[in-house]
Parts: structure tokens; sequence; C-alpha cells
């Protein structure tokens, strides 16, 4: 199936969801794990007219199945950071160009294009290990930036902080992306006065430090960067498509991505906007893995077609959603 096209051509609510629809019939098709769940819950194409009828998969499945909805070869297997002995998840990916169309306009869409920044990124515990799709994505972020400065920065904060120095004196447009643990070892060894970098952090203390509020997290990166707001990037190891948020943590999805909430009572039915609930996600760049994901993540839908996420459901929350056993 070729929706390239129709996924990321997507100017409505109504293609959207007709897009939605067809990717939904083609998985229930061609995707046996995802196919035997509907089947569980007895949903059937025939029945399903509107996106809330579609069952999500619980994002576990991607710990212990293969998840995908296509008979070529696999290009790439991204895998989630876990701790030594865990399971951790595998996302099969058969066509890294959609990959890259999905990361590469859906930032574009929000912050133009990347060729005008030079991007720093600081993901050291992504960097040690393989499979981070997140490191992918940096990775050719950097490539595509063309700036000479652009790169990643392991360990070495100080050379990290005399780039941001001569960059800042250039005025050249930056993207510091990081995640959250390493961008505080920074501000707690250097102070900036930021004024031509967009600070970005990707989450996670990954085991490194207590985890933060988010509201507590930003106060501390504004003002140890000297910016008046720090930017967030929502994506996950199963997904093919990030969220952003360009402050206070709300986020905005790019046009072929949609979030909804389910009741944490009930895994099967889906909230009205602005009660908070497990986050559901629909990402159409997923046409060869899941297009439609139950997450972890636990958050509330804004009335503007924006979200936040509030933290996450612990193991014993997650119940309602593990109705399989494969």
């Amino acid at each position: 199936m070729n929706h390239k096209n129709s996924i990321f051509n997507i100017q409505s609510e109504t293609d959207f969801k007709a897009t939605a629809l067809e990717v939904f019939k083609f998985q229930f098709e061609h995707n046996a794990v995802y196919r035997s769940f509907c089947d569980l819950l007895y949903k059937h194409p025939s029945d399903v007219t509107s996106l809330e009828q579609i069952p999500f998969l619980p994002i576990e499945f991607f710990k212990t199945h293969t998840i995908i909805s296509t008979n070529k070869p696999t290009k790439a297997t991204f895998t989630s950071s876990g701790t030594t002995g865990s399971i951790v998840s595998k996302h099969h990916v058969v066509d890294l160009d959609v990959y890259k169309q999905s990361f590469r306009t859906g930032f574009e869409s929000f912050y133009g294009t990347i060729e005008n920044y030079t991007v720093l990124a600081l993901l050291p515990s992504y960097l040690e290990r393989e499979g981070s799709s997140l490191v992918y994505m940096a990775n050719d972020m950097i490539l595509q930036s063309k700036q000479p400065e652009s790169g990643f920065y392991l360990h070495d904060l100080e050379a990290l902080k005399n780039t941001l120095t001569s960059l800042e004196a250039k005025g050249q447009k930056t993207l510091l992306i990081g995640v959250s643990y390493a961008l505080l070892d920074l501000i707690e060894a250097y102070s900036f006065e930021l004024k031509h970098t967009i600070v970005m952090e990707t989450g996670g203390m990954k085991g490194q430090r207590k985890e933060l509020v988010k509201s507590e997290l930003h106060a501390l990166l504004k003002q140890g960067f000297g910016v008046d707001t720090i930017h967030s990037e929502y994506g996950m190891t199963e997904l093919l498509s990030q969220a952003y948020s360009k402050g206070g943590g709300v986020f905005k999805t790019p046009p072929w991505m949609k979030v909804l909430t389910r009741d944490p009572e009930d895994a099967l039915s889906i909230q009205p906007i602005g009660k908070s609930g497990g986050i559901n996600i629909i990402d159409l760049a997923n046409i060869n893995s899941c297009a439609f994901i139950a997450t972890q993540d636990l958050g509330k839908i804004r009335s503007e077609g924006t979200f936040e996420i509030l933290g996450r459901f612990d193991q014993s929350d997650i119940r309602g959603c593990n109705l399989m056993v494969l």
C-alpha cells in the first residue's frame, strides 16, 4: 500500500479521517497481531466509521510481538531504552524514507527549514546504545543543517559551552536538543544568556537523576539558559512522528498525527476533550507497523487540538489494556 502521498498531504479533518479509516482497513488485513486484537474486540472495518471506534493496540505489544503490516524486509529496528535485562520495545521499520519524510516535514512545519539552524545534540544515554530512533533523527538533522558546528556532544560539556557561546556571539540560529538530565548537567556547570538558541528537551532522566515535574524542570532550564521558554519534543520508539511544544508543555501534532485520550477505567472508551486520561495516538506515518497505539502516558486534550502530558500510568493501571495474551 502506498499511502505516502495521501498521508503527508492531509489538509483537513476530513482528509485525516478518510486516510485513517483506510489505514485501519489496510492494517486490519495485513497486520496479524493487530488483526487478532481487533477480532478479540469484535471490531471489523465494516463496523468502524469514526476514529473513536478504531481499536488502539496497547504499546506493550511492541515488547512481545513483531508488529508489522508488510512482507517487505526490515531496514532498521529501533529499540526503546530499558534497564539491563528488561524487555525493550522493538519497532521494525521497512521504509526509512517514510520516517525521514515524517520527521523532516514535521520539524519544518513548526520551525522552518533545518538548514537555517546549527544543530547541537546532547543525547549521551541514547548515543551509548544501539537502535535509538531519536539519535537517527538528530543525526539526519545534523547532516541536513549543513552548518560546520552541528554535531553530537557526548560528555564534553566544556566544548558544548564554547560552541554555544561562539554561535550566540555570531547571532547564529541554533537548536540545542537534549535529554533532560544532560541539559541540567550543562547548566549546573555553566550559565548562559541565549538569545538565538532554541532549547528543546526530549524528556527523560534515564535513571540519572530524580524525576522532576515538567514545570520545575522548565523553570530550572529557563533560568540556566537565560531563555523565556523551553521547547519540548514528544515522540517514542514505537512511532515515526513527533509532536512539538514551543513552551508551557502544550504540544501540537503535525497534520498526519492525532492524540485522543481513553478513560483510565475503561480502556476502550474515548474521553471528551478536556478530560484527562490515557494517551492514544494515531500516527499515520506508521503505515507499515501499527498506526493506532494506546500509550502508557497520561494526558489531556485541549480544545484547540493541542495536548499536554500529565504523567505516566504505573504498571498496575494498564491492566485494562492488556486484554489479550497471544
